[in-house]
């Protein structure tokens, strides 16, 4: 959990100044997250997948069937990179040059291992779903002995990592302040619909509040 020098692989180049590498960021930004693009290679092509993800101290955790070529892949040792982004924001400039976004993202790079011990796949699979919603665990069935046969745990260390984060408005051209064109920022976030039902739902079971509660903060 502390502030680490980048390795020259994982330093920022482009924009420098918009590096981050304290872990409180990189953390924070890992676990804001929902989706995970993982990439590696097989026989020299490149491949990207997206994933859930979660975060538990020092590592980070992705998931799949036993029958994935990429969970096979990885597991053997095949150098990866996990990326995650979150869009803050449409920055929008007096000239098309200068459109941007406003953002943080964050990228790990590492060889993924195989989580073989069973408190630590259990734990990892808890994380999974109290990263979709906290508190749900609580609510449900948990992983039977056939499911987890079926599922393969992912860990890597956040141990060379990187954050990028650009923040605030446009910056123009200094003649093109005099443009009658309006510049500034369109903020974005995510935001939640009212839960919906499923069709097969017994009548009477309401939605938990750990349900509502997260729906109520995303705007719902």
């Amino acid at each position: 959990m502390s502030t680490a020098a980048p390795t020259p692989r994982s330093r920022v180049t482009r924009v420098p100044k918009r590096g981050v590498y304290d872990r409180a960021t990189i953390d924070a930004i890992l676990d804001e997250a929902l989706i995970a693009h993982v990439g590696f290679a097989v026989e020299q092509q490149p491949y990207v997948i997206p994933m859930l993800l979660a975060r538990v101290g020092d590592r980070v955790y992705v998931h799949g069937s036993t029958a994935s070529r990429m969970v096979r892949k990885l597991a053997a040792g095949v150098p990866a990179c996990l990326t995650v982004t979150l869009a803050d924001g449409l920055v929008l400039a007096r000239s098309a040059f200068h459109h941007s976004m406003n953002y943080r993202s964050v990228v790990l790079l590492g060889d993924a291992v195989l989580v073989e011990g069973a408190d630590e796949r259990a734990a990892a699979l808890e994380a999974f779903t109290e990263k979709l919603l906290p508190g749900r665990w609580d609510e449900i069935r948990g992983p039977n002995e056939q499911e987890l046969k079926a599922t393969r745990v992912l860990a890597m260390e956040v141990s060379e990592a990187s954050a990028k984060v650009r923040t605030g408005g446009p910056v123009d051209d200094e003649e093109d302040y005099a443009l009658d064109t309006w510049a500034g920022v369109i903020p974005l976030a995510l935001r939640a619909g009212a839960p919906e039902p499923d069709a097969r739902l017994a009548p009477g079971i309401e939605p938990s509040q750990a349900v509502l509660d997260w729906a109520a903060a995303r705007g719902w």
